[in-house]
Parts: C-alpha cells; structure tokens; sequence
C-alpha cells in the first residue's frame, strides 16, 4: 500500500530491514486526510470556510479607557494586524524551507510541524503503535511525556535505564548518562512488539521500528552534534527539535520533526487541519530569519559562558553540602546533587526541603529531580540571566546554611 499524498520511489532505503508501510499502522495507511479549504485556494474573495470577515475592524484599531474615564488610542500589537479571521496556512512552506536550511535538509518534505515537540511525540505514537498490543521503549532518565503519551494512547512501556554511574565519568559514549547499547538490544529481542524507541541505535536488524531523537536542546551542546546530518542515510530516524529553548519562544509552542519524506507525509495526513496559528506562524517567521538566528548563536555563546561561571559557583558550595554537577554539561540547565549533612551522599529529602525552601520563601524556583532514575537529591538549575543567577546562588547558598 503507497502512502498518499508521496509519490512512490524505487530508491532503496538504509537500513535494508526497515519498511515504513510495516511501521505504520493500517489504518493509519489507508488514511484519506481532512482536506480543508486553504489546502486548494489561499487568494481571492474567499467565501469557502465559513470565516467571519465582518470582525477584522476592531482587532485593527482600538481605544484604552482607563479608570478615570480617560480615552487613549494605542498601536495594536503587529500580530493584530494579521488577517486572524482566516484560518491559517495549513502547510506553512516558508517555515519549513527556512528551518531545512538551517539544520542542512535537502527540502521542505523533510519537515513536519507539530504544537511543540509534544504534539509530534502524540502524532508519531499514534501512527505507529497499535494500542493494547504494542511498545514504545524509552530511556530513563528521560521527559516525561513520553510514558505520559503512551498511557494516553494505551500503549506499553519498556524502560532500560541510560548508564547511572560515573566510573566512566560524566556524559560520552561510556560515562554517566549514555546509552547502554547491549541491554537496549536485549530488551528488543525479547520484546518484538516495540516500534518506537526514543534514543537508541539505528542499524540493528532484528528492530524494524523506528528511532526518535529528541534534541530540544541540540543548540546548546557541541557543533556537529545533531543527528539530522544522519537523516539523509536512515529512514528509521525521526529528529525532534523545537523553538522552545534555545530560539527562547517557549510561549509560541512550536516543535518539528525532521525525518525522510514517507514519515513526514504519514504525520501529515494524520495531523489536524490548522494545528500551527498565524500568530505563532508570524512569530517563528521572524524569529528563524538570518539576523534571528545570528542573534540567536551570539545568545548561546552568553549562556554557556554564563553556564560555566554559574557552574564554577555551584561547585564552591561543597562545604555546604551540594555535591559535583552530574552528566555532561551540552544544556541550558545544571543538574546538581543536594548531599546529607557532613556527608558525600545524595539525600532526597534535604534536596526537598531546599527546594521548597527556596521556592516558598527566597522566590528562587528550581526544579527537584530526584525522584529521576540516577538522580537522588538532584535540583536542576535552568541558567538564566546574569542578575538572576548571581541572586540564585545568594540564595541557595543561604539556604543550604540553614539547612
């Protein structure tokens, strides 16, 4: 069965083993999609979608009256001025033509855009694996709203833990929190009814599913990271990325799927109709233009000097109890362990305390972690501006004293 919407190739894909058309469900396959009206004509008088011209007047202009009656005419934010009574564009081109430039893709049809990386991690769950009867399998520690979108969707989890100990050191190919190549094969051999695994390996044979790579936070780790420059050789890997953290637009929710044009076409004809705004399409414009995106590196070079003082100041705590930043440092947060008094041990419950501490009464609020798998007492420390991170460490400093 051809996927509709792509025209049929005779290309052979890498590696030999995957099928597309065995990955994806039936009917899934045999899907007709929604067809909506900006899909066949986007100029003219438009009277085919039943939209409401008649409202466009008061999102142009408008007055603010104020407490005392007083009336002011103001400048309407840009974004109002856009034509918001129109359903948007269903396929955005120039989003996409912009953001395969910028990760190195041959075209737009090797681009999806999803509501956040979330909506993609939903979509590809759907398409792929049949509830009540089949497995995704995940890699803690990890987001969790991949184990939260497999219970929606009724579907099993296999979890193998990344590495968790340091005796390799922190991050690599062996160090803590890398990927445990032999159990993760194990755990597809004796389980065949896995077919999506986030983070994994690509050309193992008995594995006819498919590989999704988050990288939400590729642009702050080292150049030639990305596993997009792998995308060209493997039609089992989907690449997910978003504008939510290094762009700095996690308002605007808008998350991509890099992969080969089969699977971009499939999460197409499953997804809804409108599912990007204008506002958000205006926005992610603007923000992935040459001068953005230069603006954008100049920033990450700020955050990860930033990151490495902060980090620096972290480690002088040590007498007070926070232990050594664990993992490799390729994010925009640090992710530290809060330790037992007089001790060089984790402790989940002063970790707890500091966290609460530090939230409710020094308005500093960190993230507690260490419920994580090999994360005990763990606190994940997002970098932020200079003045905001000189005022966490007073205060963190503060409360480690106290506690």
């Amino acid at each position: 069965m051809s996927i509709l919407g792509l025209a049929p190739s005779s290309t052979p894909t890498r590696p030999a083993h995957f099928d597309i058309e065995r990955v994806i469900r039936p009917n899934i396959l045999a899907l007709h999609p929604y067809r909506c009206a900006r899909d066949d004509y986007t100029s003219g008088i438009l009277l085919d979608a039943n939209e409401n011209a008649l409202v466009r007047e008061p999102l142009s202009s408008t007055k603010l009256q104020l407490n005392g009656g007083s009336h002011f005419d103001i400048d309407c934010d840009p974004i109002l001025g856009l034509d918001l009574h129109r359903y948007p564009d269903p396929s955005h081109p120039e989003i996409k033509s912009r953001i395969a430039e910028l990760r190195g893709l041959p075209s737009t049809d090797h681009v999806f855009l999803g509501v956040g990386s979330d909506e993609v991690i939903d979509l590809i769950m759907r398409v792929c694996v049949a509830p009540g009867r089949e497995s995704i399998l995940i890699t803690p520690p990890t987001y969790g709203m991949y184990a939260v979108c497999a219970q929606v969707n009724d579907v099993g989890i296999v979890k193998v833990n990344l590495e968790l100990s340091a005796d390799n050191g922190e991050g690599g190919e062996r160090g803590r929190f890398s990927l445990r190549v032999d159990e993760v094969k194990k755990a597809i051999d004796a389980d065949p009814s896995i077919k999506l695994i986030f983070l994994s390996i690509l050309d193992y044979e008995p594995f006819k599913g498919i590989v999704v790579v988050d990288e939400a936070y590729i642009d702050f780790s080292q150049p030639g990271s990305s596993a997009v420059t792998l995308i060209s050789e493997y039609a089992n890997l989907c690449v997910m990325q978003t504008l939510s953290k290094s762009f700095g637009l996690a308002a605007i929710r808008l998350g991509m799927a890099l992969a080969q044009p089969p699977l971009i076409q499939i999460l197409t004809n499953a997804k809804a109709p409108y599912n990007i705004s204008t506002p958000v399409a205006h926005l992610a414009l603007h923000a992935l233009s040459p001068a953005s995106v230069s603006a954008m590196r100049e920033k990450i070079e700020t955050l990860r000097a930033s990151r490495a003082k902060l980090l620096s100041a972290l480690h002088n705590l040590k007498e007070l109890g926070l232990g050594r930043a664990i993992g490799a440092q390729d994010a925009n947060f640090i992710l530290i362990p809060v330790l037992s008094r007089g001790s060089s041990v984790p402790e989940n419950a002063r970790a707890q305390r500091v966290y609460k501490t530090l939230a409710e009464g020094e308005g500093v609020v960190v993230r507690y972690r260490g419920g994580e798998a090999g994360c005990p007492g763990c606190l994940r420390i997002t970098v932020g501006t200079e003045e905001e991170n000189a005022v966490a460490l007073e205060k963190i400093k503060k409360t480690l004293e106290k506690l």
